[in-house]
């Protein structure tokens, strides 16, 4: 038997690889092509030739990063990749697609499989009296009921003609490279989202640094009234004047230390750890990473590669459009070739007897769709407007990062000259307050001239500061729009 149902499969084989080689239905999907308007990233007009930092056509740093300088931020990144636990779901989904691809790729093999049956039967009178004598074996000791047992293996095999299960796998490959694409997404999200926070950490302590000096000169504003009171060189109303600037400096201090405590939170959070485990590291205050002078862009030809974003909306119409394929094909007769080999006896012992237990059969089945209630032509009809929706879905795609790249640069550029103008303005309101001071103590002005220069120097330092952690954080959210962060 084996040698007969070997080569009844190898005949399967030979006939159904030649068939199931036969072209595929529906649409070939065509990777589209963006209609780029800008011919660089780097020269767009809105930067003037004095910034401080200016970005250049050139290829990207995938670890951007480090051009920010700090090595705890590079630590920091560095450690991101093992234990975020974004990316780690994102690897498990990616695992399940490839899952779902070998799934869709065992539906075009031959299922084989083993089979074993004991069965108790009865025949009818009628069965009996139709049974030909001619046919029993010669000393049969047929009996009635009869126990009837069986031992073998069946193997299927589906011709895919009209390429069902090949569109079903193609289906199921852009799944797996949309799901790639979600976890560079992912990454890129997470190592920008870390360096924000990280930099905003560093302003949040640049302001703390701002606001404690400042209550130290209100403090020593106070003292100075103080003693001049004493001396009935002034009233009382400079004192309140001094102690309620010292108050308004002070109750800065717990929202700055809060802002502080949640930003450290938050990098703990990124890098997949309880609240405070970070603060050691971290609460050390340290400068604001700078810009580069230059920061690479690319150009705008990579950049539909580099965008997470706009892969995984390619990788999407190439599901939709293999998913028209599937439907098509479900309209065309399905064939399968079956065969079945067997050992058969009324005893068990029978089986033992394999030239003459042996059993088998072989043959194709055909499946012709004939009416369905209209449920295939619909399931076409979905399946081809998820396509169009598709399609335009990666149109928005491309349209919202062209955007996103043309934001950012032009927020990167327009905070740089701004943060130009608050240092002239800091530097001016330096010098009011040295005046203010030196003409209070000679007694040639009042204490309200001391107090509003104050005012106005606490708050240009703190634009000052507000100014270059923005210019950072859009160094940061460039490079997100961009697609960095993975290579």
């Amino acid at each position: 038997m084996a040698v007969r149902m070997s080569r009844a499969v190898t005949l399967l084989a030979a006939v159904a690889i030649p068939l199931a080689a036969c072209s595929r239905m529906g649409p070939d999907f065509v990777a589209p092509t963006p209609n780029w308007q800008p011919a660089t990233l780097g020269e767009t007009g809105q930067m003037s030739k004095d910034e401080t930092s200016r970005p250049v056509a050139t290829a990207i740093d995938p670890q951007w990063w480090k051009a920010l300088g700090d090595p705890l931020l590079t630590a920091l990144e560095t450690r991101l990749v093992d234990s975020n636990l974004d990316l780690q779901l994102a690897t498990l989904r990616l695992a399940q697609s490839r899952a779902q691809l070998g799934v869709a790729s065992a539906a075009g093999q031959p299922s084989v499989n083993a089979n074993g049956a004991a069965s108790a039967q009865r025949l009818s009178r009628k069965g009996i009296d139709d049974i030909n004598p001619s046919t029993m074996a010669p000393g049969s000791n047929f009996r009635n009921p009869y126990q009837l047992y069986q031992a073998g293996f069946d193997v299927s095999w589906e011709l895919d003609l009209w390429g069902r299960v090949a569109r079903g796998v193609e289906a199921a490959e852009a799944g797996v490279t949309a799901s790639e694409d979600a976890k560079r997404d992912t990454m890129v999200v997470a190592t920008a989202e870390l360096a924000r926070d990280y930099i905003r950490l560093r302003g949040i302590q640049r302001k703390l640094q701002i606001i404690h000096a400042n209550l130290d000169i209100a403090r020593q504003s106070l003292s100075l009234t103080q003693a001049r009171a004493a001396g009935g060189l002034t009233t009382d109303l400079d004192v309140a004047n001094a102690a309620a600037l010292v108050a308004t400096i002070e109750a800065q201090i717990p929202t700055q230390e809060q802002a502080e405590a949640e930003q450290i939170n938050a990098i703990a959070l990124l890098l997949g750890q309880a609240p405070q485990t970070t603060t050691a590291e971290l609460a050390a205050p340290h400068a604001v990473p700078p810009v580069p002078p230059a920061v690479p862009v690319g150009v705008p030809s990579e950049l539909a590669r580099r965008r997470p974003d706009i892969r995984i909306a390619e990788a999407k119409l190439h599901v939709a459009t293999a998913g028209i394929g599937v439907a098509t094909a479900d309209f065309y007769p399905r064939v399968m070739l079956t065969g079945l080999g067997a050992l058969q006896g009324l005893q068990i012992s029978s089986l033992a007897g394999l030239a003459t237990a042996e059993t088998y059969s072989l043959g194709p089945s055909i499946t012709l769709p004939i009416f369905d209630g209209g449920s295939r032509k619909r399931t076409l009809e979905l399946r081809e407007a998820q396509q169009q929706e598709a399609a335009v879905f990666y149109q928005r795609t491309v349209l919202g990062a062209l955007h996103d790249v043309d934001n950012a640069l032009t927020a990167y550029g327009a905070e740089q000259r701004r943060r130009a103008r608050l240092e002239a303005s800091v530097e001016q309101g330096r010098k009011a307050l040295g005046l203010a001071r030196m003409r209070y103590e000679q007694g040639v002005t009042d204490f309200l001239q001391v107090l509003s220069a104050q005012r106005v120097l606490l708050a240009s330092e703190q634009e000052l500061a507000d100014s270059t952690t923005t210019i950072s954080t859009n160094f940061v959210q460039l490079y997100k729009a961009l697609g960095g962060g993975w290579s």
